[in-house]
């Protein structure tokens, strides 16, 4: 096939961001179209953009603005700007009407159909504005993706999100909750398997949801049940989970299985039931804790870890000692805090009392030594210990060791064999310097082909 030009893609934001620019890059491959890793040498540049914090969209200008730059100089250069951003409706305007150096606009809900928005606009010159609800009742079934890690990979299980907490832009950019057939995701990851893929993560922005609107009584559950028979996989991971979605049969059923990883990723967001109300959470801090206690009964070695947004309106000093105290009573394995950020379009940016970004920093400081201090604990409690991991290469940090996960998420960089590849390999790992975000080991045994082992269950 003729090679039609070389593109470039920026992406901002979370998994599923990443994999989205995964797929379209597949797809323009698929064209005919080239990848090159360096924007300035590309005759395509596309933006896949996040909107979840306002330091995302800036950072997201600041690209574009630099591209506006290289186009001053290349009027030929085609600019596209999809993702979240581009539901923004103050962005999306600056977009369409004060942005003529961009050629295309799409959004997360047609990013599918990224070639046929370029061939439009280059067989007739034109700006192309897809229509950002432009959105069927049909997902859009299997998609080439162009993995960028030859061990794991990323699957989407469902669009969209419905639960409409009052900080998150999430459901205004990507719409309404819709689901992935079981069988269509059932033969993509086997596909994976099949191709070595050890490792797959399922994405969703909740996953815990899956199903719901699909007929035959399909479930999060009973997906994992029938992903868990799948030959030659070895670990199996989710994100994101709703802690208000998270029921028995789920433990259950996770409890039962030989692959699903025993990490679990519950964002509490606060631990002030005043504040979850105002967040519109739909659980309170005692029902969060009895749900990581009934996590920890049927699987007493899983990690638990979250998200926790400090300076949410209206969060008074009261309201943040319960969350200091739920961290204390849950002693999470490690927690992403990030300061509020107002978001246009949500009803939290109406509320009053906004909290300073001083005040905001200055709790942050608190919440993140406190995790810090039970983090490390956590960690040296590994110490002497054999953990088995699933080798993702060579330490970015420290080429001379190799790098991977034990299964319940915690990063583990090891010396190897000298002159092996361990790539994909699982190995037994014994550990003997546990820090803050990584645990440091020697190589033990490697399997060869063996199946992840499970950690103990009640």
């Amino acid at each position: 096939m003729e090679a039609k030009g070389r593109f470039n893609i920026w992406t901002s934001g979370c998994q599923m961001n990443e994999h989205d620019s995964e797929i379209m890059q597949a797809l323009l491959e698929k064209e005919g179209y080239q990848w090159t890793p360096d924007p300035k040498d590309a005759d395509i540049v596309i933006l896949n953009t996040c909107s979840v914090r306002k330091t995302a969209e800036q950072r997201a200008l600041g690209f574009l603005g630099n591209m506006k730059y290289q186009k001053s100089k290349n009027p030929e250069l085609v600019i596209a700007v999809g993702g979240c951003m581009a539901h923004n409706p103050e962005i999306r305007e600056f977009l369409v009407k004060k942005a003529p150096f961009v050629n295309i606009i799409f959004g997360t809900r047609n990013f599918h159909r990224l070639p046929e928005f370029l061939k439009e606009s280059l067989e007739h010159n034109k700006k192309v504005v897809a229509d950002e609800h432009d959105e069927t009742g049909e997902t859009p079934g299997l998609l080439p993706a162009h993995r960028g890690n030859p061990v794991k990979g990323y699957v989407t299980i469902m669009y969209g999100c419905n639960n409409f907490c009052s900080y998150c832009i999430v459901p205004y950019t990507r719409g309404r909750e819709k689901s992935r057939p079981p069988e269509e995701i059932i033969e993509e990851v086997t596909q994976l398997a099949a191709d070595g893929y050890r490792e797959v993560t399922l994405l969703g922005q909740n996953v815990n949801s899956y199903g719901k609107e699909l007929s035959g009584h399909v479930n999060f559950a009973g997906l994992l049940e029938s992903l868990d028979e799948i030959p030659g996989l070895a670990r199996i991971r989710y994100m994101t989970s709703h802690p208000r979605d998270f029921t028995e049969e789920l433990i259950e059923t996770i409890a039962a299985s030989q692959k699903v990883c025993e990490h679990f990723h519950l964002p509490i967001q606060s631990g002030s039931n005043r504040i979850l109300e105002l967040m519109n959470r739909g659980y309170t801090r005692e029902k969060f804790i009895a749900l990581t206690e009934r996590i920890r009964e049927k699987v007493p070695q899983a990690s638990i870890t979250t998200d926790i947004i400090v300076g949410f309106p209206k969060e008074a000093e009261d309201d943040f000692q319960d969350t200091l105290d739920l961290v204390e009573r849950v002693r999470f394995d490690a927690a992403f805090t990030f300061l509020y950020s107002p978001r246009q379009g949500t009803p939290a940016v109406k509320m009053g009392e906004q909290i300073s970004q001083d005040a905001k920093k200055e709790r942050m400081a608190r919440l993140v030594d406190l995790q810090n201090k039970i983090t490390l604990e956590h960690n040296l409690s590994l110490e002497n210990q054999v953990v088995e991991v699933l080798v993702e290469g060579r330490s970015k940090k420290d080429p001379e060791r190799w790098s991977g996960r034990t299964r319940t998420n915690k990063i583990v960089d090891f010396e190897g064999l000298e002159g092996e590849d361990l790539t994909g390999e699982l190995a037994d790992v014994l550990i003997t310097c546990a820090r803050t975000w990584n645990l440091i080991g020697k190589l033990k045994r490697v399997y060869k082909k063996e199946e992840s082992v499970p950690l103990p269950r009640i």
